[in-house]
């Protein structure tokens, strides 16, 4: 017997918006560009009614979802943090998907973030009859590039080469305490910026080790490391390593 769940999602990808959720890169409070994505998990075959109808009143209409988010956040777009757009959006959603709804997961894009990176997400699913005290919360820094000075062969020793780097933090459910992730990857920057490696192992766990202490409220982080320029015939090598929290602050 298959073991393959059946899903029922409905959803709107990448609404482009704009909000001001906070400093930007450059540390200024200012409406930049959003893009909002809303998953509407269903109950389990909700969806086979309109399949056989072929009537929109029978699903959850996704242009009335968009066009909700988007006078919403329009009508007031200064939120006090990412979290608090997540919260009105989720809000917003449970109400215009009523009982049909199991789970929304809303994930909002920043491209303006953070330095150094190409962008920054917030990944928030909720299930039904909850608060956001119990939604998962994954952070996500997307293709930051560093320089250091990383390898064994001796003209890496003498020149700095680029290392895209690709984190994912994991939030504890039960404890959503605001997470300063700009400062955290600033400390990274420069603790990274003054220092050399020989392996990208070595690397990637000195960031896990900063990333993890940074906060209480995480409880895990991801962290990818790749060369673009190691492997001749290859895009890039590389490595990836999960730890949680708690193999580092044993150590503090």
């Amino acid at each position: 017997m298959s073991s393959i769940p059946q899903t029922d999602i409905v959803f709107v990808n990448s609404l482009a918006l704009s909000a001001n959720v906070g400093p930007d890169r450059w540390g200024k409070s200012r409406p930049q560009p959003v893009l909002v994505s809303i998953y509407l998990h269903l109950h389990s075959s909700y969806l086979v009614s309109v399949g056989k109808t072929d009537d929109v009143r029978d699903s959850v209409h996704y242009g009335h979802l968009s066009k909700a988010i988007a006078n919403i956040v329009e009508a007031d777009n200064t939120f006090s943090g990412i979290d608090s757009l997540v919260d009105v959006v989720t809000k917003a959603a449970f109400e215009l998907a009523g009982e049909a709804a199991a789970a929304v997961k809303v994930i909002v894009d920043l491209r303006q973030m953070v330095l150094l990176a190409n962008g920054f997400s917030m990944e928030v699913t909720t299930p039904a009859g909850t608060s956001s005290k119990d939604a998962s919360v994954r952070v996500i820094v997307k293709d930051m590039s560093l320089p250091i000075i990383i390898g064994v062969n001796p003209p890496e020793r003498e020149s700095k080469q680029q290392v895209i780097i690709n984190i994912v933090f994991f939030e504890k459910a039960s404890d959503h305490s605001p997470v300063d992730y700009q400062k955290i990857i600033a400390q990274i920057s420069k603790a990274v910026d003054s220092s050399s490696y020989l392996t990208l192992e070595k690397f990637v766990t000195e960031i896990l080790r900063i990333a993890c202490l940074a906060s209480e409220a995480l409880e895990a982080v991801t962290v990818r490391a790749q060369k673009p320029s190691a492997l001749t015939f290859a895009h890039s090598s590389g490595v990836e390593i999960t730890r949680q929290r708690s193999a580092f602050a044993s150590t503090v």
